[in-house]
Formats: structure tokens, sequence, C-alpha cells
């Protein structure tokens, strides 16, 4: 009985071991990572508590769900890579049984967090996604109608900066991410913490604070902020009032107030797109889009 007892340990094992031989995917963007401070980081970062439902983001081989799991009430894991999902369901098998984790078997943009009850707010989002797929990732859930409350995600360390405008210049992307929530660096992460390691070192971000609160309270619709932010940066040599001009010529039209506006509102007419702070594109919008 001891011998058999031990033939199946000794077989966990050697599978197990097999797993965590899986190597990364480069067609997936797949680096592991395996630092526990910025394990650590990351859930301190989400503020998860025992009453949170967390929506995990490439989960990988564990590393996070397993911090995750200790921490929050569920966590829903999203995996694309078909080789990941036995070995997640084996590594989690009494989790999974007593519905404490979901894995979820898809691509995260398509994922619907309508048909798992993940409602506006009433959800945490931490992300171990592809560098490649950051953008559209982000906007996809802070434009959903269905907002988490928080968004933690591992970036390169480069978009990070531009996400929070570290010299003070803003872009589209800084833009776009502080119109909906709050972004923060928390830590920067050596390419050295992956396996294997990428070729640009990434970083903690924080999104917190999301909400529609910008677009309410200003009355303003979001797509016409898009557009107008758009156009601002549409050639960036070029000052803002000439991008605008050349933008409404091209939609047909009439540009030729835009001087007076500029004035109304106190704006100069040499000052570019990406030294107009978030809330001083409110009255521009306003004004452009009677």
């Amino acid at each position: 009985m001891r011998i058999q007892k031990q033939i199946r340990c000794n077989q966990n094992n050697m599978k197990e071991e097999n797993n965590n031989h899986i190597p990364a995917k480069k067609s997936l963007g797949q680096n592991f990572l395996k630092s526990k401070v910025a394990l650590a980081k990351m859930i301190e970062a989400g503020e998860v508590n025992e009453k949170d439902v967390v929506l995990e983001v490439g989960p990988g081989k564990g590393a996070l769900t397993e911090k995750l799991l200790i921490a929050a009430k569920k966590v829903i894991a999203v995996e694309k890579d078909d080789r990941l999902i036995s070995f997640l369901q084996e590594k989690f098998v009494g989790e999974i049984k007593n519905n404490k984790l979901e894995i979820i078997h898809t691509d995260i943009l398509d994922f619907n967090p309508t048909i798992y009850n993940l409602l506006p707010t009433k959800y945490k989002i931490i992300a171990n996604i592809p560098y490649y797929i950051t953008g559209v990732f982000l906007r996809k859930f802070l434009e959903t109608e269905n907002q988490p409350s928080k968004i933690v995600v591992m970036v390169q360390k480069e978009i990070t900066d531009r996400i929070i405008a570290r010299d003070s210049k803003e872009n589209l992307l800084s833009l776009s991410v502080k119109a909906f929530g709050e972004p923060k660096k928390i830590m920067k992460v050596d390419k050295e913490n992956f396996s294997p390691a990428p070729n640009v070192d990434s970083a903690i971000l924080l999104i917190n604070n999301i909400s529609k609160k910008f677009f309410t309270e200003n009355k303003i619709n979001e797509k016409d902020f898009f557009q107008i932010i758009h156009a601002g940066f549409a050639h960036k040599r070029k000052m803002l009032l000439g991008n605008l001009k050349e933008w409404f010529k091209k939609e047909g039209k009439n540009g030729e107030n835009l001087s007076q506006i500029f004035t109304e509102i106190g704006l100069s007419e040499k000052i570019r797109a990406e030294d107009l702070p978030l809330q001083s594109w409110v009255p521009l919008i306003k004004k452009v889009t009677l």
C-alpha cells in the first residue's frame, strides 16, 4: 500500500515537472512572471480582499493565481493558450470544485463580462497580458459599460511612462486612460524577472477609481471626445489649431471660427495638443461640437 502511494506521488511529481516545462509561446507574447515581489505588489496595488471577484488575465502557469486565491473571494482566470488549460485545471482542482476558481479558455479580447455576471465596479482586473494587445485591452475594459473598479496590469515600462505622462506631455493613450480613471506607476520590473526574459523592462500600472464621471459630469459625449483628441494629435509637429482646422475641412465642416473659439476659452493659437491637460479639452470639445 505504501509502495503504491509512493508510485502515485512520483507520477504526480513527474507530471507537474513536465507541465512546468511548458515553453512560452512567442506567437502569444508569453513571458512568465517569476518575481514574488512583483506578484505581491500586483495584489497589493489592487487592494484585493476576501470580498473581491477578480478577473485574472493571462494566468500562465498560475503563479499569480495562487496568490489571488488566498486573497480574493473568487477568481475568474481567462487563458487563451490551450496547452495551459489542463495544467491549470489539474493544479487548482480543489479550488475549481469549491467554485473559488473558474478557468475560461478564450481570448480576453473576445471575453464578455456580462456573461459571467461581472457588473460595473463589482470586480477588479489583474492582468499579465501580452504587451502587443495593451492598447486594445485597455480600451475594451475602460470603455465598456461593465467597467471594473480597478485595473492592475503588467505592461512595458515605456508604455506606463506614456500613460502617466511622466514628462508632462500628454498623448492619445494618456488622455484616453485618464478620461476613465487615475493611472499610477507602482514599480518597475526588470526583464530578468520573466521567463523567457523580454527585450524590454516592464512596470506595474494601476488604474484606480474607474468610471465614466468625466463624461457625465462635464456633459460631453465619449464619441465627440475621442474624435476631437484624435484630430488634435493627427500631426505631432503641428499646432492644435492647425490640426483641428485640417480635420474640420476633411469632415466638410466650417472651421473658420476655430481661432475665435480658442480666444474665447483662453487657449493660445500656438499651443500643441500634448500641452493640453485632460480638463482643458472640455471647453474646447463643448464649443466645437455645438
